[in-house]
Protein backbone atom coordinates (compact mmCIF):
# COMPACT_ATOMS: atom_id res chain seq x y z
CA UNK A 1 0.00 0.00 0.00
CA UNK A 2 0.95 3.59 -0.59
CA UNK A 3 -0.07 5.96 1.78
CA UNK A 4 -1.88 9.63 1.00
CA UNK A 5 -1.58 11.62 3.74
CA UNK A 6 -3.87 14.35 4.07
CA UNK A 7 -3.45 17.25 6.15
CA UNK A 8 -3.81 21.18 6.63
CA UNK A 9 -0.86 23.49 7.41
CA UNK A 10 -1.81 26.93 8.64
CA UNK A 11 0.28 29.46 6.77
CA UNK A 12 0.41 32.77 8.87
CA UNK A 13 -0.60 35.93 7.73
CA UNK A 14 -0.97 38.81 9.61
CA UNK A 15 -4.00 41.11 9.64
CA UNK A 16 -2.20 43.85 10.17
CA UNK A 17 0.57 46.01 8.08
CA UNK A 18 4.12 43.67 9.21
CA UNK A 19 6.91 42.80 6.85
CA UNK A 20 5.21 44.61 4.15
CA UNK A 21 2.26 41.98 4.51
CA UNK A 22 -1.07 43.31 4.47
CA UNK A 23 -4.62 42.63 5.44
CA UNK A 24 -5.63 38.92 3.97
CA UNK A 25 -8.41 38.03 1.61
CA UNK A 26 -11.83 39.30 3.14
CA UNK A 27 -9.87 40.61 6.51
CA UNK A 28 -9.67 37.03 7.55
CA UNK A 29 -6.58 35.76 9.48
CA UNK A 30 -4.38 33.88 7.81
CA UNK A 31 -4.86 30.73 5.23
CA UNK A 32 -5.39 27.16 5.75
CA UNK A 33 -3.95 25.38 2.74
CA UNK A 34 -5.33 21.72 2.43
CA UNK A 35 -2.57 19.67 1.44
CA UNK A 36 -2.40 15.61 -0.27
CA UNK A 37 1.28 14.03 -0.25
CA UNK A 38 1.54 10.34 -1.73
CA UNK A 39 4.13 7.83 -0.59
CA UNK A 40 6.73 8.14 2.01
CA UNK A 41 8.90 10.33 -0.23
CA UNK A 42 6.31 12.96 0.19
CA UNK A 43 4.71 13.89 -3.19
CA UNK A 44 2.45 16.64 -3.70
CA UNK A 45 -0.06 15.74 -5.35
CA UNK A 46 -2.87 18.21 -4.78
CA UNK A 47 -3.40 21.26 -2.98
CA UNK A 48 -6.26 23.97 -2.18
CA UNK A 49 -6.00 27.40 -0.40
CA UNK A 50 -8.39 28.29 1.69
CA UNK A 51 -9.01 31.77 3.55
CA UNK A 52 -8.78 32.02 7.60
CA UNK A 53 -6.43 29.99 10.15
CA UNK A 54 -8.71 26.94 10.75
CA UNK A 55 -9.55 24.11 8.95
CA UNK A 56 -13.70 23.30 7.78
CA UNK A 57 -15.02 20.26 6.71
CA UNK A 58 -16.74 22.41 3.60
CA UNK A 59 -15.76 20.52 0.33
CA UNK A 60 -13.23 18.29 2.24
CA UNK A 61 -15.00 14.95 0.45
CA UNK A 62 -14.86 16.51 -3.09
CA UNK A 63 -11.00 17.49 -2.38
CA UNK A 64 -10.59 13.64 -1.01
CA UNK A 65 -11.70 12.34 -4.19
CA UNK A 66 -9.99 14.54 -6.26
CA UNK A 67 -6.42 14.09 -4.73
CA UNK A 68 -7.18 9.87 -5.27
CA UNK A 69 -7.56 10.95 -9.23
CA UNK A 70 -4.19 12.54 -9.06
CA UNK A 71 -3.00 9.52 -7.08
CA UNK A 72 -4.28 7.41 -9.64
CA UNK A 73 -2.15 9.14 -12.46
CA UNK A 74 0.94 8.39 -10.94
CA UNK A 75 0.30 4.77 -9.48
CA UNK A 76 -2.11 1.76 -9.64
CA UNK A 77 -0.83 0.36 -6.40
CA UNK A 78 -3.60 0.09 -3.47
CA UNK A 79 -3.74 3.86 -1.89
CA UNK A 80 -3.64 4.23 2.26
CA UNK A 81 -5.83 7.30 3.09
CA UNK A 82 -4.48 8.60 6.28
CA UNK A 83 -6.13 11.79 8.04
CA UNK A 84 -6.66 13.33 11.44
CA UNK A 85 -9.62 13.84 13.48
CA UNK A 86 -10.14 16.97 11.54
CA UNK A 87 -11.33 15.09 8.79
CA UNK A 88 -13.66 12.54 10.65
CA UNK A 89 -16.58 12.89 8.68
CA UNK A 90 -19.06 10.50 6.60
CA UNK A 91 -18.77 12.10 3.44
CA UNK A 92 -14.92 11.07 3.96
CA UNK A 93 -15.75 7.28 4.79
CA UNK A 94 -18.07 7.49 1.79
CA UNK A 95 -15.29 8.98 -0.48
CA UNK A 96 -13.28 5.91 0.29
CA UNK A 97 -16.02 3.40 0.40
CA UNK A 98 -16.70 4.18 -3.21
CA UNK A 99 -13.34 4.31 -4.46
CA UNK A 100 -11.93 0.97 -5.85
CA UNK A 101 -8.33 -0.45 -4.25
CA UNK A 102 -8.36 2.03 -1.61
CA UNK A 103 -8.28 1.84 2.59
CA UNK A 104 -8.19 4.19 4.46
CA UNK A 105 -7.16 5.23 8.63
CA UNK A 106 -8.93 8.36 9.97
CA UNK A 107 -8.44 9.48 13.49
CA UNK A 108 -11.70 10.04 15.28
CA UNK A 109 -13.11 13.02 16.75
CA UNK A 110 -14.27 12.12 19.94
CA UNK A 111 -15.81 15.80 20.33
CA UNK A 112 -18.46 15.42 23.53
CA UNK A 113 -17.48 11.51 23.79
CA UNK A 114 -16.50 11.07 27.36
CA UNK A 115 -13.13 9.46 27.95
CA UNK A 116 -14.51 7.35 30.89
CA UNK A 117 -16.94 5.67 28.52
CA UNK A 118 -14.61 4.66 26.35
CA UNK A 119 -12.23 2.99 29.11
CA UNK A 120 -15.58 0.80 30.09
CA UNK A 121 -15.51 -0.46 26.23
CA UNK A 122 -11.82 -1.24 26.49
CA UNK A 123 -11.96 -3.19 29.76
CA UNK A 124 -14.99 -4.84 27.82
CA UNK A 125 -13.91 -4.99 24.55
CA UNK A 126 -10.34 -4.66 24.52
CA UNK A 127 -7.18 -6.33 25.59
CA UNK A 128 -5.21 -5.02 28.73
CA UNK A 129 -1.34 -4.78 29.00
CA UNK A 130 0.86 -3.42 31.75
CA UNK A 131 3.52 -0.93 30.22
CA UNK A 132 4.93 0.12 33.32
CA UNK A 133 3.72 -0.43 36.93
CA UNK A 134 0.57 2.38 37.31
CA UNK A 135 0.42 2.18 33.30
CA UNK A 136 -2.09 -0.44 31.23
CA UNK A 137 -2.90 0.19 27.88
CA UNK A 138 -6.08 -1.25 26.40
CA UNK A 139 -6.57 -1.75 22.67
CA UNK A 140 -9.11 -3.44 20.46
CA UNK A 141 -11.76 -3.33 17.63
CA UNK A 142 -15.57 -2.83 17.72
CA UNK A 143 -17.63 -2.87 14.43
CA UNK A 144 -21.28 -1.53 13.99
CA UNK A 145 -23.16 -0.87 11.40
CA UNK A 146 -24.37 2.60 9.58
CA UNK A 147 -26.44 4.07 7.75
CA UNK A 148 -25.52 3.97 3.84
CA UNK A 149 -22.70 1.49 4.07
CA UNK A 150 -22.67 -2.03 3.35
CA UNK A 151 -20.49 -3.67 5.36
CA UNK A 152 -20.16 -2.70 9.56
CA UNK A 153 -17.29 0.38 9.98
CA UNK A 154 -14.39 -0.55 12.01
CA UNK A 155 -13.36 1.50 14.80
CA UNK A 156 -10.09 0.71 16.23
CA UNK A 157 -9.09 2.14 20.14
CA UNK A 158 -6.28 2.71 22.13
CA UNK A 159 -7.02 3.42 25.82
CA UNK A 160 -4.49 4.20 27.81
CA UNK A 161 -4.49 4.54 31.79
CA UNK A 162 -2.53 5.76 34.22
CA UNK A 163 -2.28 5.75 37.94
CA UNK A 164 1.33 6.76 39.12
CA UNK A 165 3.10 9.08 36.34
CA UNK A 166 6.56 7.91 34.90
CA UNK A 167 8.51 9.56 38.18
CA UNK A 168 6.55 7.60 40.70
CA UNK A 169 4.39 9.77 42.07
CA UNK A 170 0.56 8.10 42.19
CA UNK A 171 -1.88 10.65 40.93
CA UNK A 172 -5.27 11.32 43.12
CA UNK A 173 -7.33 10.37 39.91
CA UNK A 174 -6.63 8.34 36.92
CA UNK A 175 -5.45 10.14 33.66
CA UNK A 176 -7.10 8.65 31.06
CA UNK A 177 -5.67 8.71 27.18
CA UNK A 178 -8.37 8.14 24.36
CA UNK A 179 -7.50 7.42 20.65
CA UNK A 180 -9.63 6.16 18.21
CA UNK A 181 -9.37 5.68 14.71
CA UNK A 182 -11.84 4.74 11.84
CA UNK A 183 -9.93 2.04 9.63
CA UNK A 184 -10.81 -0.64 6.95
CA UNK A 185 -7.93 -2.61 7.65
CA UNK A 186 -8.13 -5.91 8.78
CA UNK A 187 -4.86 -6.43 10.77
CA UNK A 188 -3.86 -6.06 14.15
CA UNK A 189 -4.98 -2.46 16.29
CA UNK A 190 -1.26 -2.24 17.09
CA UNK A 191 -0.61 -2.37 13.44
CA UNK A 192 -3.34 0.28 12.66
CA UNK A 193 -1.90 2.70 15.43
CA UNK A 194 1.73 2.36 13.84
CA UNK A 195 0.41 3.17 10.43
CA UNK A 196 -1.22 6.10 11.61
CA UNK A 197 1.60 7.42 13.67
CA UNK A 198 3.88 7.46 10.44
CA UNK A 199 1.21 10.27 8.65
CA UNK A 200 2.87 12.76 10.77
CA UNK A 201 5.70 12.79 8.19
CA UNK A 202 3.18 15.04 6.63
CA UNK A 203 4.74 17.58 9.07
CA UNK A 204 7.75 17.69 7.83
CA UNK A 205 6.45 17.88 4.12
CA UNK A 206 5.06 20.97 5.61
CA UNK A 207 8.15 22.19 7.19
CA UNK A 208 10.28 21.71 4.12
CA UNK A 209 7.62 23.43 1.90
CA UNK A 210 7.27 26.62 4.23
CA UNK A 211 11.01 26.86 5.54
CA UNK A 212 13.25 25.69 2.57
CA UNK A 213 11.42 27.46 -0.06
CA UNK A 214 10.65 30.40 1.82
CA UNK A 215 6.41 30.26 1.63
CA UNK A 216 6.40 30.58 5.47
CA UNK A 217 3.87 33.35 5.02
CA UNK A 218 2.38 34.00 1.56
CA UNK A 219 3.27 37.52 0.50
CA UNK A 220 0.11 39.11 -0.84
CA UNK A 221 -3.22 40.60 0.50
CA UNK A 222 -4.88 39.39 -2.34
CA UNK A 223 -6.10 35.81 -2.48
CA UNK A 224 -5.89 34.83 -6.27
CA UNK A 225 -1.94 36.02 -5.94
CA UNK A 226 -1.47 34.02 -2.53
CA UNK A 227 -3.34 31.08 -4.53
CA UNK A 228 -1.02 31.50 -7.82
CA UNK A 229 2.32 31.65 -5.66
CA UNK A 230 1.21 28.65 -3.05
CA UNK A 231 0.52 26.45 -6.38
CA UNK A 232 4.44 27.79 -8.09
CA UNK A 233 5.63 26.72 -4.78
CA UNK A 234 4.47 23.08 -4.81
CA UNK A 235 5.22 22.54 -8.29
CA UNK A 236 9.01 23.93 -7.15
CA UNK A 237 8.29 21.82 -4.21
CA UNK A 238 7.92 18.71 -6.43
CA UNK A 239 10.67 19.06 -8.97
CA UNK A 240 13.21 19.82 -6.25
CA UNK A 241 11.83 16.13 -4.50
CA UNK A 242 12.11 14.48 -8.08
CA UNK A 243 15.61 15.32 -8.31
CA UNK A 244 16.68 14.50 -4.59
CA UNK A 245 15.32 11.15 -5.47
CA UNK A 246 17.00 10.51 -8.40
CA UNK A 247 19.92 11.85 -6.66
CA UNK A 248 19.90 8.17 -4.19
CA UNK A 249 19.91 5.81 -6.93
CA UNK A 250 23.37 5.54 -6.49
CA UNK A 251 25.44 5.92 -4.17
CA UNK A 252 27.87 8.60 -5.64
CA UNK A 253 27.08 11.76 -3.42
CA UNK A 254 29.48 12.69 -0.42
CA UNK A 255 27.10 12.58 2.19
CA UNK A 256 26.20 9.58 4.10
CA UNK A 257 23.82 6.74 2.36
CA UNK A 258 21.03 4.71 3.56
CA UNK A 259 18.25 7.15 3.61
CA UNK A 260 14.96 7.15 1.79
CA UNK A 261 14.66 10.58 1.21
CA UNK A 262 16.89 13.56 0.90
CA UNK A 263 15.78 17.19 2.33
CA UNK A 264 14.53 20.34 -0.22
CA UNK A 265 17.31 22.25 1.49
CA UNK A 266 20.20 19.86 0.69
CA UNK A 267 19.05 19.72 -3.16
CA UNK A 268 19.42 23.36 -3.29
CA UNK A 269 22.65 23.51 -1.49
CA UNK A 270 24.16 20.82 -3.05
CA UNK A 271 22.91 20.25 -6.69
CA UNK A 272 21.04 23.61 -7.20
CA UNK A 273 23.97 26.01 -5.77
CA UNK A 274 26.58 23.61 -7.28
CA UNK A 275 29.98 26.08 -8.28
CA UNK A 276 30.45 26.25 -11.95
CA UNK A 277 31.70 28.46 -14.33
CA UNK A 278 29.63 29.45 -17.60
CA UNK A 279 31.91 29.74 -20.80
CA UNK A 280 30.68 30.05 -24.57
CA UNK A 281 32.58 28.40 -27.03
CA UNK A 282 32.11 27.45 -31.17
CA UNK A 283 28.49 28.21 -30.66
CA UNK A 284 28.03 26.12 -27.56
CA UNK A 285 27.40 26.78 -23.73
CA UNK A 286 29.24 25.13 -21.37
CA UNK A 287 29.55 24.97 -18.09
CA UNK A 288 33.07 23.88 -16.30
CA UNK A 289 32.80 22.47 -12.91
CA UNK A 290 35.94 21.81 -10.54
CA UNK A 291 37.73 19.28 -10.68
CA UNK A 292 37.25 18.02 -7.26
CA UNK A 293 33.72 19.47 -7.48
CA UNK A 294 31.85 16.85 -4.96
CA UNK A 295 28.55 16.46 -6.28
CA UNK A 296 29.77 16.68 -10.12
CA UNK A 297 29.01 13.09 -10.48
CA UNK A 298 25.76 13.04 -8.54
CA UNK A 299 24.44 16.22 -10.71
CA UNK A 300 25.57 14.77 -13.76
CA UNK A 301 23.62 11.76 -13.53
CA UNK A 302 20.39 13.52 -12.36
CA UNK A 303 20.67 15.52 -15.70
CA UNK A 304 21.38 12.94 -18.07
CA UNK A 305 18.39 10.85 -16.25
CA UNK A 306 15.91 14.23 -17.62
CA UNK A 307 17.69 15.47 -20.29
Amino acid sequence: MIPLDIDVSPFDNSGTKKEGVSLTYKGTFGYAPIFAYLGQEGYSVNVQLREGSTHSQKDGADFLRESIQYARRITKERLLVRMDSAHDSLENLQVCHAEPEVDYIIKVNLRNTSKESWLRIAEDKGMACEQRPGKTEYMGVIAFPEKGFDQALRQVFQVIVRTIDREGQMLLFPEIEVNVYWTSLTCSPWRVIELYRDHGTSEQFHSELKTDLDLERLPAGKFDTNDLVLHAGVFAYNLLRIMGQESLRQDDAPIRGGVQRRRIRTVIQNIVYIAARVSRHARQTIFNFGRYSPWFQTVRRVYQAFA
